[in-house]
């Protein structure tokens, strides 16, 4: 049985008129999913809250299972994610049972004495009248990304972009990494179809920049993670654009050091792509005295455009995903096969 099936139970009883919730089931209520098959989840922890959506029927199956917070990563019973508008839906459920079938007795009580000759005329009678409070359907919110856990299969949405799989636990972070170097690798070969050689240079300028944009977000994520599951938890500013410098800062709070993943000539590589993308994105392109000094780049040139080429970013891109799936075991991820061999 898949534990995130659309069944919720409500156990109810009555206290001065008011519903009150019971710890022995009642009835059964179906939750309907939205038009794409979500159903909402809500963090039952008072220091998140926060709104999520899963498929029922992905995802791991069973009975008693856990269900994980994907923003906050708390844990808890999986009928403990119920959101506030299900809730209250399923009050209105079992308060219109209860209503509906109060007025059909009440209605079988019915009754009509019509008078008799020599009474005088006075006749009695029970007539019951009134419906049910009405049940309104309420509707799931829209959500920003959709994630496929890659473990699990769970179908899950969410705000933002990183998250906890809600079924397994695991963190998607090598994902998001691995599909926005899937994209960088797309305009490369895209580049290599145009004509228009300033264009096509653009154009792998942006996907060696896009590459590391995404490295930077995928190691400040895992890092977030990491600190989070300390005690006490910690909070570290690392920015991985300064790949050196996020070297150093990741050896000192974690005690590992990123660039044994790889080769010493891989890590000046990758220092050197990461100070290439410094110069696209602050210096235009031209080659300054801080890149001279730090990229150990032979065919740099004070003053003139920085060279990138095709065959270097996608080098780039197959480096970056076997650092990043060696990094992304701080999350609390299995080793992952890097997506570029």
């Amino acid at each position: 049985m898949h534990r995130h099936g659309s069944g919720a139970l409500l156990a109810a009883t009555w206290e001065d008129g008011k519903l009150l919730e019971s710890d022995h089931p009642r009835m059964k209520v179906t939750l309907p999913v939205d038009e794409d098959g979500f159903l909402g989840r809500q963090c039952p922890s008072p220091d998140c809250r926060r709104y999520f959506k899963i498929t029922p029927g992905t995802g791991l199956t069973g009975d008693n299972l856990p269900c994980h917070c994907p923003y906050c990563g708390h844990v808890d019973d999986a009928g403990d994610f119920h959101t506030e508008v299900q809730v209250e839906y399923v009050k209105a459920l079992a308060v219109n049972l209860f209503e509906r079938e109060l007025l059909e007795k009440l209605k079988s009580m019915e009754f009509e004495h019509k008078p008799r000759p020599g009474t005088f005329g006075i006749g009695i009678s029970l007539k019951v009248t009134g419906r049910p409070d009405p049940v309104y359907m309420y509707s799931e919110k829209d959500l920003e990304t959709v994630v496929v856990c890659n473990l699990c299969t769970l179908r899950y949405a969410i705000y933002g972009v990183f998250a906890f799989c809600p079924d397994c636990g695991s963190h998607n972070s090598f994902r998001i990494l691995a599909k926005s170097l899937e994209v960088a690798g797309r305009k490369v070969a895209l580049a290599g179809s145009i004509e228009d050689a300033e264009l096509s240079d653009h154009i792998v300028g942006d996907a060696l920049g896009n590459a590391v944009a995404a490295f930077d977000g995928f190691g400040r994520e895992v890092l977030r993670v990491w600190g989070g599951r300390q005690m006490p938890p910690k909070e570290l500013s690392v920015k991985f654009q300064n790949l050196e410098g996020a070297r150093q800062s990741v050896q000192k709070e974690v005690g590992i050091d990123i660039a044994t993943t790889g080769t010493a000539e891989e890590w000046e590589f990758l220092c050197r792509c990461f100070q290439k993308r410094h110069l696209l994105a602050h210096k235009l392109g031209v080659v300054d005295e801080d890149y001279v000094k730090k990229a150990k780049d032979p065919e740099a040139v004070l003053g003139r455009n920085i060279l990138v080429t095709k065959e270097e970013v996608t080098r780039l891109l197959e480096v970056l995903s076997r650092f990043g799936s060696t990094l992304s075991i701080l999350a609390g991820a299995p080793p992952q096969s890097p997506p570029f061999q």
